[in-house]
């Protein structure tokens, strides 16, 4: 039995590929790097949802049927926000996805492709005392997403930083939140409860919750001045370190350097270009740190360390990184349980006891 269910085949899909030996990820035909930065983030939707819904528009049409779900979104949710922005930004994004419809058609699915970007800005704004700000239906999703956060529009280079990311999260084989998305999906309940179902798992600090202590791990190495240092002594405690390593990949991620190249270009000056200098050397010595620890394993830098500068130059505090994430996945969310639905079973495992046995009266 494969322990943690390594090496086991439990769907077939069209929808991504991942090569961890190759370093490659192929989503529909596509590799990464034929997508990230140059289709924007409803093109790739559209790519995924392809023959998931009979009455998927084309490109243009979607793009626009997805602003207005971002106001319906707002519409429903913004009477609950008071209830919502209490709560821990993650938990209070949950909360709010779960008063969605719990449905299976393109408006419903489009709803949980928007919820994320519309309430994730809309609670942080709660938390320090200022309004939500309603979606433009007009605005490019990424640049609607930033421009709720802030309250201003945001640069071009940092709005296509943005989108650039959502792309290259938003389907990645068969992992921990789409396998429980395909699970519950599977039982035919509607899509919200499916998505629900990938957000409690990308809850966990060893999925989605991974990037917000990359930050940490870079203030306090900034802090006290010792990079190798401070890598040996986590590593002699027995703990992870944050954006290295990766379940699938052998070799380098190549989400890290799709993102690396875009952190870049938000800037070589200022405090950006600053903070991406540090932690390229960071990193160069945590692999060289890693090397000496565990020469047997190939570890790698993996997508969290650089999404983490990403998403902190765009102005989200690292408790909100989860929901980001959230925000791009969940496109690939929906049409994998769109696919289990229309192609799948009900997903059913056996399990092996390994407990005590009844004593048996002869």
């Amino acid at each position: 039995m494969a322990n943690g269910l390594d090496d086991v085949v439990a769907a077939e899909t069209v929808l991504s590929d991942v090569d961890g030996l190759g370093g490659r990820l192929t989503i529909r035909g596509h590799s990464l790097p034929e997508l990230a930065g140059r289709w924007r983030y409803p093109q790739v939707v559209r790519l995924l949802l392809d023959g998931f819904f009979d009455d998927l528009p084309g490109d243009a049409e979607l793009a626009q049927a997805i602003g207005r779900s971002r106001v319906e979104v707002f519409e429903r949710l913004q009477p609950m926000l008071p209830a919502l922005v209490p709560l821990d930004v993650y938990s209070g994004m949950r909360a709010g996805v779960a008063l969605l419809p719990d449905g299976d058609t393109l408006a419903d699915a489009l709803l949980m492709i928007a919820a994320p970007a519309v309430l994730t800005p809309a609670l942080l704004r709660g938390e320090r005392g200022s309004p939500a700000i309603a979606p433009n239906p007009q605005a490019d999703h990424a640049a609607d997403m930033l421009r709720m956060l802030s309250g201003t529009d945001a640069s071009p280079a940092l709005v296509t930083a943005l989108d650039t990311y959502l792309v290259t999260v938003c389907d990645h084989g068969l992992n921990a939140s789409t396998f429980a998305t395909r699970v519950v999906a599977s039982t035919q309940a509607g899509l919200t409860s499916a998505i629900l179902a990938g957000l409690g798992a990308l809850k966990g600090p060893l999925h989605g919750g991974a990037p917000g202590p990359v930050i940490e791990m870079l203030d306090a190495i900034e802090a006290g001045g010792d990079a190798a240092g401070w890598l040996r002594a986590e590593i002699a405690r027995g703990e992870r370190i944050m954006g290295f390593g990766h379940r699938i990949y052998r070799v380098r991620d190549p989400r890290a350097d799709v993102l690396k190249a875009v952190v870049r270009q938000l800037g070589a000056e200022g405090a950006t270009g600053r903070r991406l200098a540090f932690a390229e050397t960071v990193e160069q010595t945590a692999l060289e740190v890693l090397r000496q620890a565990k020469p047997s394993r190939s570890i790698q830098t993996n997508v969290e360390f650089y999404t983490a500068l990403l998403l902190e130059a765009a102005g989200f505090p690292a408790e909100a990184f989860s929901n980001v994430f959230a925000a791009g996945r969940v496109a690939g969310w929906v049409a994998h349980a769109r696919e289990q639905q229309t192609t799948g079973r009900l997903i059913r495992p056996q399990s092996r006891y390994v407990g005590p046995v009844p004593d048996l009266v002869a």
